[in-house]
């Protein structure tokens, strides 16, 4: 299924030279073959978003992941056997998290870049964060992700501060290293801070306005639909994580001014420190009144999404909040789904029972849209000013008076 994600069809902008990889997946008792297989198609548009193109998938099965080699000696034996075939390959990517011990000892094994998936995450927040905060927030969570793993990930830090007094008596190099990346740490805990008080004041200055934000996974077509919404010109691609940054605009519909705000897209297996690190952002989706819960209904796993997506939301604490699933790319839903002689009314029938099933087990209103087509925006346009109104008339009665 790795056509879903449109995986090889487009070269990425985020490295200048292609990288060659090999991505693998453990079937365990938590996970299955198919959960597996969908999750190695997502690692693989991961891969492609940061630069490289996937070579070879490999899958095993194992009760557990095996301490030293994650995959167990025979399998990770086969994976070497196969990149040391092919010179072209340059890395080799796990699924799940690795300790420092076994990426070392698959470094030691494969000769090869050993990388997991929430380290290739963070490689993709780095090549995409465009602001101060942006860059400190993926910093601070790149160093808190590399302090467990220092034993087995280095030999040596190249060192950031040195001199008479710095190393205590028989303190060793790795105990030096950690201290350094501690250090780090609280700076850049200290500079995030700042640079959150500074959003925060921001914020206040919008009290008096509703304020509505776009949610959900990556690569839905947020910013797209934010382009439609705001007539801006947001950054938006077909790619994971395309923009980082969150994007603030004013808008009014007959008369009735908002806040729109376009978020960071959520993904499965999202890197915990990246969440910690990222909360500031999120303050956006708490502090707001509505939400769009943007979905692809085109992606075969969308009801995975959904789910994702309102486990973090309540992670935030705002899954009570009006919300509205806003189902995206109906045009390519029909295009994969519809027989070609399905009349008029039979796709009616078809989504208006997807739509009425999906607010059943999702429990929120749903609507069906295309961005691409611009299919249903004035209705999403019209139930926004409603549902705009409404908060109005609850949280600044005094303000709904003015129009």
């Amino acid at each position: 299924m790795a056509n879903e994600w449109n995986v090889g069809q487009k070269e990425s902008g985020l490295k200048k030279e292609t990288e060659y990889a090999v991505v693998v997946g453990l079937v365990t008792r938590q996970q299955t073959e198919e959960q597996v297989a969908e999750y190695l198609d997502e690692l693989e548009f991961l891969a492609l978003t940061a630069g490289a193109i996937t070579q070879k998938r490999v899958v095993q099965k194992l009760d557990s992941p095996d301490n030293r080699t994650f995959v167990g000696s025979g399998k990770a034996n086969e994976i070497a056997k196969y990149v040391e075939e092919h010179e072209e390959i340059t890395m080799v990517i796990f699924d799940d998290d690795l300790s420092g011990k076994q990426v070392s000892i698959l470094e030691e094994l494969m000769k090869v870049k050993i990388i997991d998936r929430s380290s290739l995450i963070l490689d993709i927040f780095a090549g995409r964060a465009q602001t101060a905060q942006a860059k400190t927030q993926v910093e601070l969570a790149q160093m808190q992700y590399m302090l467990p793993r220092l034993r087995g990930l280095w030999t040596h830090l190249e060192r950031q501060r040195g001199g008479i007094g710095m190393r205590g008596p028989g303190e060793t190099e790795i105990e030096t290293d950690r201290r350094i990346i501690r250090d780090k740490i609280s700076k850049l805990k200290k500079d995030l801070e700042k640079l959150d008080r500074q959003a925060a004041t921001r914020r206040k200055g919008r009290d008096t306005m509703v304020r509505v934000a776009l949610v959900g996974y990556t690569n839905v077509g947020k910013s797209t639909l934010m382009n439609l919404l705001t007539k801006s010109d947001v950054f938006a691609e077909d790619k994971l994580f395309a923009t980082l940054d969150t994007t603030v605009r004013k808008v009014a519909y007959e008369g009735v001014p908002f806040l729109l705000t376009d978020t960071v897209g959520f993904i499965r297996k999202l890197p915990h420190h990246l969440i910690e690190s990222f909360k500031s952002t999120l303050d956006e989706v708490r502090e707001s009144d509505i939400l769009l819960h943007v979905v692809d209904v085109a992606h075969p796993v969308h009801a995975d999404q959904i789910r994702t997506v309102q486990t973090l939301l309540k992670e935030l604490g705002v899954e009570e909040k009006p919300t509205v699933l806003v189902f995206n790319k109906v045009d390519l839903f029909r295009e994969r789904n519809y027989d070609l002689y399905l009349d008029e009314e039979g796709r009616d029938e078809v989504e208006e029972g997807l739509r009425k099933s999906l607010e059943s087990e999702f429990g929120h209103e749903a609507m069906l849209i295309s961005a691409h087509t611009k299919e249903n925006l004035d209705a999403l346009r019209q139930r926004l000013v409603e549902m705009v109104k409404e908060q109005y008339q609850t949280t600044y009665p005094y303000v709904a008076t003015y129009w």
